[in-house]
């Protein structure tokens, strides 16, 4: 029954990436978060692609600013660059522990450490640092919080649905089998889902960016401008500035300890599952 399920879930995951990978062309959306769609089908499968129908996708044309405005795909847009980026760290951490022999802890604290550092470093400082003003280190230093809080959350639901589902599916812990993608894509759509109420927080206090809108410059002459959520700005400068305006509250160390806090709870339900 396993198999079945895995291959109607690989075989739908396929159309998923070909309709979005096409479609999204179109959309007027920041490049890395268009890519960071595709990053998450390619996970989530048609979980993902029904998301960036939803939340992200045009319904008509000179909609879109309007259409993303809305918090809940504000946040949509963040937890989705969140697990993206990160998940490809992860993913690589989990490769990684196979060919090393790391289990238990070790390969836990292995995709943690390379999904943040390519998170942080690459999907959210380096593709996103127009919005610090160009510079890098800018960049670096703005978001190390958001990834943060957010990774912890990720991780939270990740490892132990990933633990759950390998000490049952033995062969899931093998890169070259298919039991382990289909197992890594589960345990990368629980952990968007405990991400996600951490980066609603995180974009209603502009620690994080959420949905964007970039629009050729020939729309943009026409009066269709390119926006960050509900503020107009440039295709090239989105206005939203993370770290801008009114003092989170409950304020950052606050959270830091929660998602510590919850990181470590899924960790022990995780090693407390693999025992039973």
């Amino acid at each position: 029954m396993l198999e079945g399920v895995m291959l109607l879930w690989f075989v739908l995951t396929a159309a998923a990436l070909l309709f979005v990978a096409v479609d999204i062309r179109t959309t007027p959306e920041s490049p890395v978060l268009k890519w960071g769609f595709v990053l998450l089908i390619a996970y989530t499968g048609v979980v993902g692609a029904f998301l960036y129908v939803l939340g992200c996708r045009e319904p008509l044309p000179g909609l879109h600013e309007r259409y993303v405005a809305a918090r809940w795909r504000q946040t949509l847009g963040s937890t989705m660059h969140c697990v993206a980026g990160d998940g490809v760290g992860i993913i690589a951490g989990a490769v990684l522990s196979s060919v090393f022999g790391l289990a238990g802890l070790a390969e836990v604290i292995v995709e943690y450490v390379l999904g943040f550092a390519f998170g942080w470093t690459i999907f959210q400082a380096l593709f996103m640092r127009d919005m610090a003003g160009g510079s890098y280190l800018r960049a670096l230093s703005s978001t190390f919080i958001s990834e943060l809080l957010s990774m912890n959350l990720l991780m939270a639901g990740m490892v132990p649905t990933v633990m759950a589902l390998k000490s049952r599916i033995p062969s899931a812990a093998d890169p070259t089998t298919p039991y382990f993608w289909f197992v890594m894509s589960m345990g990368l759509l629980v952990g968007f889902i405990f991400a996600y109420p951490m980066n609603w927080w995180l974009v209603a206090y502009h620690l994080k960016h959420g949905m964007m809108t970039v629009r050729p410059a020939a729309a943009a002459a026409h009066g269709v401008h390119g926006t960050h959520g509900a503020q107009a700005a440039s295709p090239a400068a989105p206005a939203m500035v993370m770290g801008s305006g009114a003092g989170p509250w409950p304020p950052v160390p606050v959270m830091a300890l929660l998602s510590f806090a919850a990181l470590a709870a899924g960790v022990a339900i995780a090693f407390l599952l693999r025992a039973a």
